[in-house]
């Protein structure tokens, strides 16, 4: 299995590029995540497992296709709940943990300060979060995500730096990466280069 993909849908590009635009304001900002997160759902669901189960229509009884079980999500605070909202619209029924990491902006090393999860044991996990910039929120994440034994782990993000992907690739060889996009690089403060600024800021309007 591929581990890193790019979802390449033109909605995702330009959405993504309004996103980017510094001018944008939080509202604006909120209900573009919501929407690019709806497509990045289908990419990341597209593998999920089919059971064949017998319905019975306006028509006649029938043999379809339902899902085996729904995932999990998991968001990483604050600014992962920005993608869980669109998540949840494509999987209502999912169950939803959340797990609070702040970076420490001297050591760019990642501190949990809360979790709460439903069962995972076995479970379809998705890890949300929209930037995989040093990938250290991300990799604790998933450290701890699977100290209750996920069956498969999932990250998905809105924008990667390549040295993110790099380091969750090198912590969780395992765990596919979903993103919209892999920017060119981070900067000396640890931001992705061209980036959109601080999600979580122009998520909550905290600039």
């Amino acid at each position: 299995m591929t581990k890193l993909h790019v979802v390449d849908h033109p909605l995702v590009a330009h959405k993504l590029t309004q996103m980017r635009r510094v001018e944008t304001p939080s509202a604006q900002f909120r209900q573009l995540l919501t929407e690019i997160s709806l497509l990045l759902t289908y990419e990341v669901t597209r593998d999920l497992a089919l059971k064949k189960v017998r319905i019975t229509t306006p028509l006649t009884e029938s043999e379809q296709p339902e899902l085996v079980e729904e995932p999990v999500v998991v968001s990483i605070l604050r600014a992962g709940n920005g993608l869980l909202d669109g998540v949840l619209q494509v999987i209502p029924s999912a169950r939803v943990g959340h797990i609070g990491l702040y970076r420490d902006h001297d050591t760019l090393e990642a501190v949990e300060y809360y979790c709460k999860f439903p069962s995972l044991n076995g479970q379809t996990v998705i890890v949300v979060d929209p930037m995989l910039a040093t990938g250290n929120s991300a990799a604790a994440a998933l450290d701890r995500v699977k100290v209750d034994r996920p069956g498969t782990v999932r990250y998905l993000c809105l924008l990667a730096a390549p040295e993110g992907v790099a380091a969750l690739q090198s912590a969780h060889p395992d765990v596919a990466i979903w993103t919209a996009a892999v920017d060119e690089r981070l900067n000396e403060v640890g931001y992705i280069v061209p980036g959109l600024g601080d999600a979580g800021d122009r998520i909550f309007g905290t600039t």
